[in-house]
């Protein structure tokens, strides 16, 4: 149960709004930290990197917000597993409008990180000047830039603490004066609070600036630097504006490019520079060296303080092994010592075995026993009267009992039917070969394999004839026989028996005295820790009471001395505290300068190579600039070319069309002309006229025909000649080549025969 508590809090400040922090009674719930969708929405939600980004992706993804519960209408009541009420159906339409851009906001960043870097190492590099929304600090943003102050006792007060307002009196407006001029009640004025270091607060407030058309100031070299990114300025940024400074009052000494005869001087103050900036290089890759082998040394003593620390708890924890293995024995040898002097004890109580009772737990426990097998010898005989659990029947004692008995037996019992088994089908009704049973001709003949194979005996390798070695067998020793000549004698030898047995018996009589002697502390401790007489009894307690005293009093002393030890360790424990903390809080301060310094340094030489590696990309970039430039070129030269051609295939084109339309109307006025001139000479024309007329078309028709027919049939006979020629030469060398493998064929043949005949003959008479 929750209970308010009202505190007065004195009057606020007028910086300082009034708060009031109220716990509703009864109120519980779920608070998420932030929404699904605010890695794209909130401008504010910043990820570290990519991952982090995806991650929030497949989260926002994969929430049960995009689960929905679809009711079966036949099941809608039930409440039984197996006929659920509703389905579970995975949304598919997208929160998120597809305008949206899902990628991660920091490539952006990194792209501008990288513009700042190469503005920072190349000065003549100018970056595009970034335009700023406008902040509004006094209307939409005005909560951005403030928030209640931190105090340290509102941690102390539990939610559930309602301030008391404040009493404020009443404000008296004085009378207006006509000597001043009224005062308008709204204004807009710039502020500047004190409580910046907020949340939402990134970088601090820089205003706006104009710089002049002739004027460069020196600050604006540093736009690049902002909070957090070399803001506030340290000692490797105060060097790099040093050296900064440096470069540009040296390139306004330079003597001017349109100076030829300064040219000799420009390159010698060039080298001279890149000697002394590659000089400063060699410097800092020195000292950048020397902080690595330090740090290296430093690892390397970790390590081997790491190392001898896991040695030496190796060591403790094989010690603590060895030594309860050490202890375990111990008590297991006490143990062991202890059960075999009570055995002794015991035994020292009978030794003649007389005094014993009978253990009949001990007798039927153990089946060698007399009550599982006794002894004839001890009057016990098993075997009697066996005769009488003997079995005696009618029927399988006597002839007549056996007949009677198989008579009244059944057929199938004296003659038994056998029916031969049918043999196992094994083939399909194709005639093929079951798989079942190809399988256990297979598993067979594997089984016989593995049976020969273990059944396999090596035969030994046979030695040598004249080097194997002949057993002989050894002698039999002969079988002691032992002669009794008479009764006397066989009382001698039991009374020799007799006294080897007492001699026996006094040789380990002795050896116990022996054993008793050499062991008699240990009797005298049995004795005292297991006294039975009262005098004994009362003496040990005696002297247990002493030695309880004096062991209190030793005790007491002991904790004297520990409380003065505890108390000056205290002290000296306090006093190295406060020395190890102090030195050990000046070691971290000297790691952390060296670290700050080794970090400075290595920003500084991967500034110089990235200064050195975009050096190397403006150089490709300008040559590729060329290269376009001139493809460029080639490219708007081709096209003029291809342009001028095509025009002039145009033009010609035209002026063959044109002249070819003006011949043909010249052509067919000229065709019109000489037509009226043909038919006014066809009308004029008389009948030797016409005679001529066909006279001279034969002439020029017929006769240059013959006279080409002529022609090719003299240069056909003329041909004729030489292709009966060539064709002579053919043939009469093809004749001469058949005539000459027909000669070799039957020569091949001939001989082919005569290599048959004497074969055939060998065969004859081989039959024969």
């Amino acid at each position: 149960m929750s209970r308010v508590v009202t505190i007065e809090e004195p009057p606020p400040s007028p910086q300082l709004p009034q708060t009031r922090c109220r716990e509703k009674p009864g109120a519980s719930g779920s608070v998420s930290a932030n929404r699904p969708y605010d890695f794209l929405y909130d401008p504010l939600f910043i990820v570290s990197s990519e991952k982090d980004h995806t991650q929030a992706n497949i989260q926002a993804n994969l929430i049960r917000n995009r689960l929905r519960r679809v009711p079966r209408f036949r099941t809608m009541f039930s409440n039984l597993i197996h006929y659920p009420r509703y389905s579970l159906y995975w949304s598919k339409v997208d929160p998120v409008p597809a305008f949206m851009s899902r990628e991660w906001k920091g490539q952006e960043e990194k792209h501008r990180e990288g513009l700042w870097q190469l503005a920072i190492m190349d000065t003549s590099f100018q970056m595009a000047k970034e335009v700023y929304e406008d902040p509004d600090v006094t209307g939409k943003n005005r909560y951005k830039y403030f928030e209640r102050p931190f105090l340290p006792f509102h941690q102390q007060v539990p939610f559930n603490v309602v301030f008391a307002a404040t009493k404020t009196q009443a404000y008296t407006f004085l009378p207006i004066s006509a000597k001043y001029p009224p005062v308008l009640s709204k204004h807009t004025v710039g502020t500047q609070t004190d409580y910046r270091d907020a949340e939402v607060q990134t970088d601090p407030y820089s205003p706006e600036y104009v710089v002049c058309q002739d004027s460069i100031p020196e600050l604006l070299t540093l736009a690049t630097l902002t909070w957090g990114r070399g803001l506030p300025a340290g000692q490797a940024e105060v060097e790099m504006i040093e050296r900064a400074r440096e470069k540009r009052a040296w390139e306004a000494t330079l003597p001017c490019l349109s100076d030829t005869s300064q040219f000799e001087k420009r390159r010698r103050m060039m080298n001279a520079m890149e000697r002394k900036e590659w000089a400063f290089r060699e410097q800092e890759i020195e000292k950048l060296q020397e902080i690595r082998l330090e740090v290296l040394k430093e690892l390397l003593k970790k390590r081997d303080e790491n190392q001898n620390e896991v040695n030496m708890k190796h060591l403790n924890a094989r010690w603590s092994q060895l030594q309860e293995a050490k202890e375990a024995k111990l008590a297991q040898i006490q143990h062991t010592h202890v059960v075999a002097i009570r055995k002794l004890a015991g035994k020292g109580r009978n030794i003649e075995g007389k005094l014993e009772r009978r253990n009949i737990i001990k007798d039927y426990s153990d089946y060698a026993s007399q009550v599982y097998g006794p002894l004839s010898r001890l009057g016990r005989f098993p075997d009697n009267n066996s005769e009488d659990f003997v079995v005696k029947n009618y029927y399988l004692n006597t002839y007549e009992g056996l007949v009677e008995l198989e008579s009244s037996l059944p057929d199938f019992v004296t003659q038994p039917r056998i029916r031969p088994p049918k043999p196992k089908v094994t083939t399909t009704k194709a005639g093929f070969l079951k798989r079942a049973a190809r399988m256990d001709h297979e598993l067979a003949e594997v089984h016989k394999a593995i049976l020969d194979k273990k059944n396999k005996v090596l035969e030994p390798k046979k030695l040598l004839r004249f080097l194997q070695r002949k057993a002989v067998p050894q002698p039999r020793l002969p079988t002691p026989t032992l002669e009794m000549s008479s009764n006397e004698e066989e009382d001698i030898e039991m009374a020799v028996i007799y006294l080897q047995k007492l001699l026996r018996g006094r040789v380990v009589q002795n050896m116990m005295f022996e054993g008793k002697e050499k062991r008699l502390e240990l009797i005298q401790e049995l004795r005292t820790s297991h006294a039975l007489q009262e005098d004994d009894r009362l003496l040990k307690k005696a002297e247990k009471q002493v030695t309880l005293a004096l062991q209190r009093q030793r005790n007491l002393h002991e904790h004297k001395v520990s409380l003065v030890e505890n108390h000056l360790a205290g002290l000296e424990g306090r006093v190295l505290a406060d020395m190890f903390d102090f030195l050990s809080k000046e070691l971290v301060r000297l790691q952390e300068e060296r670290r700050i310094h080794a970090f400075a340094m290595l920003a500084e030489r991967q500034r110089r190579m990235r200064e050195a590696e975009e050096s190397g990309r403006r150089q490709v970039e300008q040559r590729r600039l060329r290269e376009e430039d001139q493809i460029f070129k080639e490219v708007i030269k081709v096209h003029q070319n291809t342009i001028t051609s095509y025009l002039e295939d145009i033009i010609l084109n035209t002026e063959e069309n044109t002249a070819e339309e003006q011949a043909r109307a010249e052509i067919e006025k000229m065709a019109e002309e000489i037509n009226d001139v043909a038919y006014e000479m066809e009308s004029r024309r008389t009948q030797l006229q016409s005679e001529e007329i066909v006279a001279e078309l034969v002439y020029s028709f017929l006769i240059p025909e013959v006279q080409k027919e002529f022609v090719k049939e003299k240069v056909r006979n003329a041909q004729r000649k030489h292709i009966l020629a060539a064709h002579q030469i053919i043939h009469g060398h093809t004749e001469d080549m058949v005539k000459k493998n027909f000669v070799e064929q039957e020569q091949d043949e001939e001989v082919s025969d005569t290599d048959k005949s004497p074969e055939e003959d060998t065969q004859n008479k081989n039959s024969s």
